[in-house]
């Protein structure tokens, strides 16, 4: 596998992740936090950072709006618990 290669199955992998947890709206932040150590917001915190690295810049409303499909105020407001 060369680099490329690599990335290309990493955003698809992420972007299948992504999937997962939309489709699983039941399972609250805070439960992936206690059992896995990480949560959405990690996740969109994750994608700005990099992004920085790279010179995309993004706001954690933005990054957020990505990871949750939808904007975050919008998420809680339908799903948080």
């Amino acid at each position: 596998m060369n680099d490329n290669q690599k990335k290309e199955l990493q955003s698809a992998a992420f972007e299948r992740l992504l999937k997962h947890l939309d489709e699983r709206k039941d399972v609250q932040n805070i439960d992936l936090m206690n059992l896995a150590g990480f949560c959405r917001n990690c996740l969109s915190r994750w994608l700005r950072e990099e992004g920085e690295k790279n010179g995309v810049s993004m706001s954690d409303l933005e990054a957020r709006e990505h990871v949750y499909g939808m904007p975050y105020s919008e998420w809680k407001e339908k799903y948080q618990k």
